[in-house]
């Protein structure tokens, strides 16, 4: 792969020109439902410094976003439960308070489908690292979400985070990936995504009746989902684990 790479404050034309749908169906549908995600992504001109995208050739492959927050203020002395919510939260009102962000975290690493287990995983989390350290900073979090967590969903994070292999480096793929790029696992956070929805909203996410109360496993999902028919509601809050990422 003749990999190149751009940064969307020194080149914004060429994230403008990308088709991003074609890196959306690499998600389940539910997935891009998250209401805190536009806190974030509405907003990308502000953190332009800390979205990268990865070209091979003329061909977009892959896009990593991070963004820049405040850490070690009062109420925030630990990396939050609420995971990838909580800091997009944080991040948001930095801004708008104007406070100085001394750290990153990654939000987003996302593979074209027919590109994934390439590598490229893997180079992005070093570019993600690479810009935060370019940037000054000393630290890069990651509210990692191991993805293969997905084929076992009844299994508590808090468990699975911390499986291993032979060789200890974690039993899941994607939190490996980090590991063997220097990251260290911090904690679980519990609540770092909440995507509420009304039944009818995940029928149509999923494909499923959502027709009883109690929980529903959803394929891609890492946790089951919370139904209540007589609220016509159901909930999905997944767990996630955060990751330290800090300058050698």
């Amino acid at each position: 792969m003749a990999l190149t790479m751009h940064n969307r404050g020194e080149n914004p034309e060429i994230f403008r020109s990308v088709d991003h749908a074609d890196f959306d169906r690499s998600w389940p549908i539910f997935m891009q439902k998250d209401p805190n995600g536009r806190l974030y992504y509405g907003e990308l001109d502000t953190v332009a410094d800390y979205v990268l995208l990865a070209t091979d050739g003329d061909e977009p492959v892959a896009k990593a976003y991070s963004t820049p927050f405040a850490f070690g203020i009062p109420g925030r002395a630990e990396l939050p439960d609420g995971g990838w919510d909580e800091v997009i939260r944080w991040q948001h009102d930095d801004r708008l308070a104007g406070r100085e962000r001394n750290a990153v975290t990654a939000l987003e690493i996302i593979v074209r489908k027919e590109r994934q287990r390439t590598g490229l995983a893997s180079m992005m989390v070093k570019a993600l690292r690479d810009n935060a350290f370019r940037l000054g900073h000393e630290v890069l979090y990651a509210p990692v979400r191991p993805s293969q967590k997905a084929d076992e969903p009844e299994t508590p994070m808090s468990e699975y985070a911390f499986r291993v292999r032979d060789d200890g480096l974690p039993y899941d793929a994607w939190l490996r990936v980090h590991v063997r790029a220097g990251g260290r696992i911090r904690k679980v956070c519990p609540l770092s995504m909440t995507i509420p929805g009304t039944l009818a909203q995940w029928r149509e996410w999923t494909g499923l009746p959502f027709d009883t109360d109690g929980p529903v496993l959803v394929e891609g999902a890492l946790s089951p989902v919370l139904v209540s028919a007589a609220q016509d509601v159901a909930v999905y809050t997944e767990p996630n684990v955060w990751v330290e990422h800090r300058r050698p």
